[in-house]
């Protein structure tokens, strides 16, 4: 198979190489932390927050969105914006101001000012992860990019499973304000690692006076907007929503016009060609279907647990934390083992693999099931999470030109915040609409003329006849409801894990087209690539 072209374009994006390393993959694996936490949040504990805020559904819905969409507005434009500016001016003074402001959320009850702090919030989060991911490219050794690069994608797994346990011990124990208060520590020593772990940058006033800005701002403008509309969808029930078309149809057009822009403009921010290359195009792919497929484990096994086996986040938190956050930190060294002396791809089928295998597993649930049974299910889907993401990255960068990565970087912000999204918009819509087709069949076989369900009636009304006999056809009839919802639930549940599982095979074809890299950094049997030109970047570049 031919190697893929290697694709040049977009602005230098080396810096300084750092002269305290560890101090700088602190800093990563903080911003990615933060990050993931957050976007864990407003998925496990939205309930208790509208509690807390004395909120309604949909003004926590709104607020869901409002913390969520600035994040999808900036991260795509970060990667330039540290390569013009640095990383310390980028993330140093945002982390103190994001400490600020999530220790003003919890005092605050007014919901146009909770809305306010809330976008801010998200905005300023949304640095994090961009910025820590150009950390890696622009101020560490080459030979420790792969460790690097696995600490990074790590964060993806063991914060949506760490994260479970957090929020419930947050909520049950020092109180919901921890929540948001925990960043006031981490937010400011992320910084403080930062500063220690990356040199001082000038900023490049070459970059900085051909800046595409309409470009940044129609890219993300157009994506959050899509955004906006993909997570009101499942709630508004899409397109019967005029909120939810103009918000898509917007956002569409925006990102035509993004396309368009980059076509035209003299100095394109994130020119399109960085897809060009087929194993390019082909892992940012996988990368969106990797991140469809491992919603099994981020949101069907504990939503699954929470609806069907009634356990709050508190109950199935060690769960995940045991048999998938720890089991990913404990991978970490074999993968950084794995990817320096086998193939990529190789490491990449297994875990991919690994979640096909799962998903399998999970199209055996029933109401039975309780946390144990979960549990082989959980550890292939910590292999998974383990030997995907890793892979996939060092594919996409092995085809790329690293020096070079703030083009790339963009795309890869839009995959990881895009698929996400896409993914748990999917999954929630995919879930309500099965629940409703199983209930509609369930139901058209429980009626007054069948035998089964008169004498599951009979039976239920003798035991709440104990308490009022008056009361008892009525509760036996609900509790008969709730049953038939329950099974339906179950048939729901059952039908998402065999989507997963179909998303995982498609995952593993299209990564089985995946070619051969060039020879690099990145590939085991090459010898010690050039490094990258050190900062500073000669003006024009």
């Amino acid at each position: 198979m031919p190697e893929s072209k290697v694709v040049e374009s977009g602005p230098v994006s080396t810096g300084g190489v750092s002269h305290r390393p560890m101090f700088a993959v602190a800093a990563v694996l903080l911003g990615a932390f933060l990050s993931n936490f957050h976007g864990r949040l407003f998925s496990i504990g939205l309930p208790d927050l509208r509690g807390a805020l004395a909120l309604g559904f949909d003004e926590g819905a709104w607020l869901s969105t409002a913390a969520t969409a600035p994040q999808i507005f900036i991260a795509p434009a970060v990667a330039w914006l540290a390569t013009v500016f640095g990383i310390r001016r980028v993330l140093i003074g945002p982390s103190i101001l994001y400490a600020l402001v999530s220790l003003l959320i919890p005092l605050t009850r007014d919901y146009a000012a909770l809305l306010t702090l809330n976008l801010v919030h998200g905005l300023l989060i949304g640095t994090f992860v961009p910025v820590t991911l150009m950390i890696i490219f622009r101020n560490l050794p080459m030979k420790w990019w792969v460790a690097a690069i696995a600490v990074y994608s790590f964060r993806v797994g063991f914060t949506q499973n760490f994260g479970v346990w957090a929020v419930g011990f947050y909520v049950e124990h020092p109180g919901w304000e921890w929540l948001y208060w925990q960043d006031i520590f981490l937010a400011p020593l992320m910084g403080l690692m930062v500063y220690l772990g990356t040199p001082h940058e000038p900023i490049n006033r070459a970059l900085l006076a051909n800046a595409d800005w309409g470009g940044m701002l129609l890219a993300g403008a157009g994506l959050a907007m899509l955004y906006a509309g993909i997570d009101q969808g499942n709630r508004l029930d899409w397109l019967t929503s005029g909120t939810v078309t103009s918000l898509l149809v917007a956002g569409g057009l925006l990102l035509i016009a993004f396309f368009i822009n980059e076509a035209v403009v003299r100095e394109p921010w994130a020119q399109p060609n960085v897809l060009f290359s087929r194993n390019i195009g082909l892992s940012l792919v996988v990368i969106l279907l990797y991140s469809l497929t491992s919603l099994s484990n981020a949101s069907l096994v504990p939503n699954f647990l929470t609806t069907i086996a009634q356990l709050r986040p508190e109950q199935t938190g060690p769960l995940l934390l045991a048999c998938v956050a720890a089991p990913i930190l404990a991978l970490l060294p074999l993968t950084v083992y794995l990817l320096h002396r086998f193939d990529v791809r190789a490491v990449l089928y297994i875990g991919l693999a690994a979640f096909a295998i799962a998903s399998l597993l999970g199209t055996s649930v029933s109401h039975d099931w309780s946390r144990g049974d979960f549990v082989p299910m959980l550890l292939l889907m910590s292999v998974g999470q383990a030997f995907s993401l890793v892979p996939l990255i060092l594919i996409a960068l092995a085809n790329s030109d690293p020096a070079r990565a703030t083009s790339f970087a963009a795309y890869i912000q839009v995959m990881r915040l895009g698929g996400a999204e896409i993914g748990s918009a999917l999954i929630a819509t995919w879930l309500r609409v099965r629940e409703q087709t199983h209930s509609n069949f369930l139901g058209q076989n429980v009626t007054s003329s069948d035998p089964e369900a008169v004498t599951r009636l009979n039976q239920l009304s003798a035991h709440f006849a104990d308490h009022s006999a008056g009361l008892a056809p009525g509760r036996a009839l609900g509790t008969l409801a709730s049953l038939v919802q329950r099974e339906a639930n179950v048939l729901a549940y059952i039908d998402g894990f065999s989507l997963t599982f179909s998303l995982a095979i498609a995952a593993l074809i299209f990564a089985a087209c995946i070619g051969p890299s060039p020879a690099g950094p990145f590939t085991p049997a090459a010898g010690p690539a050039p490094t990258p030109a050190a900062k500073p970047v000669p003006e024009g570049a």
